[in-house]
């Protein structure tokens, strides 16, 4: 496939790309929706919004919603009154709601383009995403859409956008689970993972298209630029998460590289539980003494006057 030219390109394999992956999404990345899932949300948006958050919020709408992380944890919190969550994915919607459904949440999920909103100016008191910036092909659009349908003094919060800096930074240890993968499945006995032509068609068109769907990496002062020029005010951008991604990352590899079945229950939990571990290690300390553009997320939070 060719680099992709146009925003209606971009916005095509984005849909195509999240239908195919809705169905798996959840156990890929592991998303929980319980006590974990809560907290780990939760003090992802606390770092945005600081105490505003233990007063809540009315309305919230969520962009590039995807299965419900976000919103689906939030109302389980008691965060937000209302929620509504959004996506360009069809089949992201569809498992959105199926989610919701079975934890006995009501919430209005619809396709929608972040571009343009399908929502009445002044309805929101909170518009926020989760890892969905990188995908928009018109990013002072979207912002301005975000404005538009924001309550004055109502807010934006932003999390998982990748970081420039902090992506080429992930690439080393991406790099060195790569090289040491044969060694690992070894030690573990695992059988390597089914090449992708031996996977379902589904599979393989997911891989075949997942290299076109992340088109920006930023760096810290990009975002802030794009909400200051959409009339944003209090822009605040920061870092998130450098040696737990690079230990997580280090050991999806590793994963990735073995048949699922053949991964001990030992090492997924020694895996997860040292991951939440330098969360910890991130979030008191490094986050605090380091700049942001070295972080492999970038959270951003502000305000419509």
């Amino acid at each position: 496939m060719e680099a992709l030219r146009t925003a209606d390109e971009i916005r095509d394999v984005n849909t195509r790309y999240h239908d195919v992956a809705a169905d798996s999404y959840d156990t890929k990345w592991g998303i929980d929706f319980g006590p974990v899932g809560q907290d780990q949300v939760l003090g992802k948006l606390r770092k945005i919004v600081g105490p505003e958050l233990d007063r809540g919020y009315g309305r919230s709408l969520e962009i590039g919603a995807g299965t419900g992380y976000f919103s689906l944890n939030l109302l389980q919190a008691g965060v937000v009154g209302e929620a509504t969550c959004t996506d360009i994915s069809p089949g992201m919607i569809a498992r959105c709601s199926e989610n919701a459904e079975r934890l006995g949440l009501n919430v209005r999920a619809a396709r929608a383009d972040a571009e343009s909103l399908p929502f009445a100016q002044d309805s929101f008191d909170l518009v926020l995403g989760h890892a969905v910036l990188h995908h928009l092909p018109n990013l002072g659009r979207a912002f301005a859409e975000f404005r538009r349908v924001l309550r004055p003094g109502g807010r934006i919060a932003f999390a998982g956008e990748p970081s420039r800096v902090g992506d080429r930074l992930a690439a080393i240890p991406k790099r060195g689970a790569v090289m040491i993968a044969p060694v690992w499945r070894a030690l573990l006995r695992a059988t390597p993972a089914p090449p992708v032509a031996d996977r379902c068609r589904m599979e393989e068109l997911a891989h075949e298209l997942e290299q076109f769907v992340d088109i920006h990496a930023f760096a810290p002062g990009d975002l802030a630029r794009c909400a200051r020029r959409c009339g944003f005010r209090d822009v605040e951008v920061r870092g998130e998460e450098l040696v737990a991604n690079w230990f997580g990352w280090f050991n999806r590899v590793l994963e990735a590289s073995a048949d699922p079945d053949d991964v001990p229950r030992l090492w997924r939990l020694y895996a997860f539980n040292g991951y939440l571990l330098l969360q910890q290690l991130d979030e008191r300390v490094l986050e605090r003494l380091l700049p942001a553009a070295i972080f492999y997320n970038l959270l951003l939070g502000a305000r419509k006057p």
